[in-house]
């Protein structure tokens, strides 16, 4: 029974990424530009290669802040359910704040969100 549905469900995923492919190509400009696929930042034109090396700072400091974005967005659906759980919803949702702030102060402590 599942096995059927699996296989439903895997045939018409394919089948809309092929026809979304072919629409696309089908009805899709077909000019070319030179311009068109250079790459540019904020309409000014970049000269030298595009592959500098990036200082792991800036990947470090992005992957922390995602990690306390979202984990910050999971606050929002114990906010509304919390008076139907009462204490035990308190509890839980204390033990997650301190796990945050414990990761927060290891990363402040490891120097993870100093500019050097």
């Amino acid at each position: 029974m599942y096995f059927i549905l699996l296989v439903t469900v895997l045939i018409t995923a394919v089948f809309l990424v092929v026809a979304a492919f072919v629409i696309a190509k089908l009805i899709g400009p077909r000019t070319y530009n030179k311009v068109k696929g250079e790459p540019f930042e904020c309409g000014i034109p970049t000269h030298g290669s595009s592959w500098i090396p990036v200082h792991v700072g800036y990947y470090l400091f992005a992957i922390l802040f995602l990690v306390f974005d979202v984990e910050t967005v999971f606050l929002y659906p114990w906010a509304v359910v919390v008076k139907e759980f009462g204490v035990m919803a308190m509890v839980s949702i204390g033990f997650f704040l301190l796990v945050l702030v414990f990761g927060l102060a290891y990363a402040w402590r490891k120097g993870a969100l100093e500019w050097k």
